[in-house]
């Protein structure tokens, strides 16, 4: 009898739950976090296009030289 009670109770809150769900804060929570995904994307995009200077990028290209003996 009393796990009966605990089941209907337990049924009953979930109930009022999926019931007192608002559309528009679900609507507006996934506009955010949209936002929050395309706002990491573009982070994430640029800073793999930033250019890294290199130590050599000042010096002349290597020239091999052959000597001939």
């Amino acid at each position: 009898m009393k796990n009966k009670n605990i089941n209907s109770a337990r049924k009953s809150t979930y109930a009022l739950l999926v019931k007192s769900e608002e559309k528009e804060r679900s609507l507006f929570e996934t506009f955010i976090y949209g936002l929050l995904v395309v706002s990491a994307v573009v982070g994430i995009w640029q800073f793999a296009h930033l250019r890294v200077p290199t130590p050599f990028a000042a010096n002349q290209p290597a020239v091999a030289s052959v000597s001939q003996s």
